[in-house]
């Protein structure tokens, strides 16, 4: 499989960008989701995830409430929808796909495959 990320931007605080990870050479069935990011010198973090069969959703503390994740089963892509956006989310954003069981979700090396990442930048 192969996963492409995109929609990533230049935005002011405050507001929102919608990010989209499409798979081509199967799809997501029986997989979960999940969007990282990383940051200049930082460690790369869990941000979001899904289940794509369930819908099970899973989010950073840092973005609950602010984040919203979503797939289309039709399009065999899933959306990172980014409101109320902050300097500090500014970072590189990855998706990538894996079967984590519940307590693993948020641990990068759960995920097997991953996309070629996407730029966010929130200015201030």
């Amino acid at each position: 499989v192969q996963l492409q990320a995109s929609g990533g931007g230049l935005v002011q605080a405050g507001g929102s960008l919608r990010l989209s990870c499409a798979a081509s050479g199967r799809t997501f069935s029986g997989y979960a989701v999940g969007w990282f990011r990383q940051a200049p010198g930082k460690e790369r973090e869990f941000v979001a995830a899904i289940r794509w069969s369930g819908g099970n959703t899973y989010f950073a503390d840092s973005v609950k409430g602010r984040f919203t994740i979503s797939r289309d089963n039709a399009k065999n892509t899933v959306y990172l929808q980014m409101n109320s956006l902050k300097p500090e989310d500014t970072a590189v954003y990855y998706c990538a796909t894996g079967r984590p069981i519940a307590s693993t979700v948020r641990a990068h090396v759960s995920y097997e495959r991953w996309g070629q990442g996407t730029l966010v930048t929130v200015s201030s």
